[in-house]
């Protein structure tokens, strides 16, 4: 597998891109998971988008909000069949490392993935919450240091 990586403002994803975005975001979070949600909710005008291609598909996808404090990191999604490959693992530690150094990230992460935020630094800082029928926890991360991930 040869994964080539792209993060992009708004203003620089081309219609492909973003029809690629919303189409896998679909197919994950609306389809699979079966949550009947509107994705395009008027914020990802100010994110960073984090691309992971496999040859020409996109396997992998994060929005990052660097503007905001703390930093948040949302829309992590792989691909379905590229899962069970450590993509989910690589597209987080390249979306930490978006984000400056001593600043802090929120994750609002599902409850079934808690361990494995906390493999990478997460912990969780507040009291579990459902959002769109899924379980959910806000977890939050410090990145000290440059070689945190």
């Amino acid at each position: 597998m040869s994964l080539k990586w792209t993060t992009l403002s708004w203003n620089d994803l081309t219609k492909e891109q973003l029809y690629q975005i919303l189409a896998l975001r679909a197919e994950v979070f609306v389809v699979e998971q079966e949550c009947a949600y509107l994705d395009p909710d008027d914020k990802d005008q100010e994110a960073q988008h984090l691309l992971m291609y496999n040859k020409s598909i996109l396997v992998g996808y994060a929005r990052i909000f660097l503007n905001l404090s703390p930093c948040v990191i949302g829309r992590v999604v792989i691909k379905e069949s590229f899962r069970g490959k450590n993509l989910g693992r690589l597209l987080m530690e390249a979306s930490i490392n978006q984000v400056p150094v001593g600043k802090t990230i929120f994750i609002s992460a599902q409850e079934r993935l808690k361990a494995f935020y906390e493999s990478l630094g997460f912990k969780q800082s507040k009291k579990g919450y459902l959002e769109d029928g899924i379980p959910h926890i806000p977890m939050t991360f410090c990145r000290n240091h440059a070689t945190d991930q």
